[in-house]
């Protein structure tokens, strides 16, 4: 991806949400852009118009932090899209392969024992993703939690992928989704912010094309450029075979795998959801083989 239309299409999509009124600026006269104009973009994070303009273009390379604090407040930035504009910038520096851990050519991902052993004794749906949105490993719960996913991969020992689920499989996207447009635009959102911090993924990029061609409702949000984070909150699910399930995440970096992400689920005690995954646990019998996929290429 070229950093420089990235960097220039970002800030222009933060400058364009950001009203006056917001910024506790005037408003006089009538306004040509959605948003802030330049100047008070550069007003506000006190820096030459000049200077803001060059950044806008692109050139994000060399900004110092002190700067891209200042322009992150000015913008409003929430801390996803503070850590998004550093990680531009730190690849506009050329300096973004060292900040995660790189993987050397051919070495593939595999789940280890111990990792599976802690995943088993899980009694709730966890799985293991990566920053490309692939699912590559779950206990026992969380593959029967995920079984319209599973379903729709194209070979059965391939890892499914969350965002291509969500937007070439909509049919069952949307019912496994109850509030699909809400899970769309996160899983753009996670996708478009590993896209920021890990800029050199051929993996990514060909994903970002692939649904990019086939799915307009895709490009559309990708080309909005939101980012998040992904750490704790509610979703809602629709099994099947037991219905709605409304459940807690948290999920955490894994320290020992950068680039991975551990969630673990959990219902409210006693609720209609805990009852609803103790019947899917009763179906369910321990199968590690089938929980191991495919080797990621590629994958820490």
């Amino acid at each position: 991806m070229d950093n420089r239309s990235e960097v220039r299409d970002f800030l222009i999509s933060r400058r364009a949400k950001i009203t006056p009124t917001q910024a506790g600026l005037p408003t006089t006269g009538g306004r040509r852009v959605a948003g802030l104009r330049r100047t008070e973009v550069a007003v506000l994070a006190g820096v030459s118009v000049e200077y803001y303009a060059k950044l806008e273009r692109g050139a994000l390379g060399g900004a110092s932090a002190s700067v891209l604090d200042s322009l992150a407040r000015a913008l409003q930035l929430d801390d996803a899209e503070r850590a998004h504009l550093f990680h531009l910038a730190h690849a506009a520096d050329g300096t973004s392969a060292g900040m995660r851990a790189r993987v050397r050519p051919g070495r593939r991902w595999t789940p280890r024992p111990s990792l599976l052993w802690a995943l088993d004794r899980f009694t709730a749906p966890a799985l293991v993703r990566n920053g490309r949105m692939d699912l590559l490993a779950t206990n026992p719960l969380g593959r029967a939690m995920h079984d319209a996913l599973y379903a729709t991969a194209p070979d059965p020992d391939e890892h499914p992928n969350f965002v291509r689920f969500t937007f070439l499989h909509q049919d069952a996207a949307r019912e496994f989704y109850p509030d699909w447009d809400t899970a769309a635009g996160v899983a753009v959102a996670i996708l478009r912010t590993e896209a920021g911090r890990d800029p050199h993924d051929k993996d990514l990029h060909d994903l970002v094309g692939e649904l990019s061609t086939r799915s307009p409702d895709f490009a559309r949000r990708w080309n909005s450029h939101d980012v998040r984070t992904h750490g704790a909150g509610t979703k809602r699910f629709h099994h099947r075979d037991v219905g709605d399930l409304d459940l807690a995440y948290e999920s955490m970096d894994m320290v020992a795998d950068p680039g991975l992400t551990l969630t673990l689920y959990a219902a409210e005690p006693h609720s209609a959801t805990a009852h609803a995954l103790d019947l899917l646990a009763s179906w369910t019998a321990p199968e590690p083989t089938r929980r191991i996929h495919a080797p990621v290429e590629g994958t820490p």
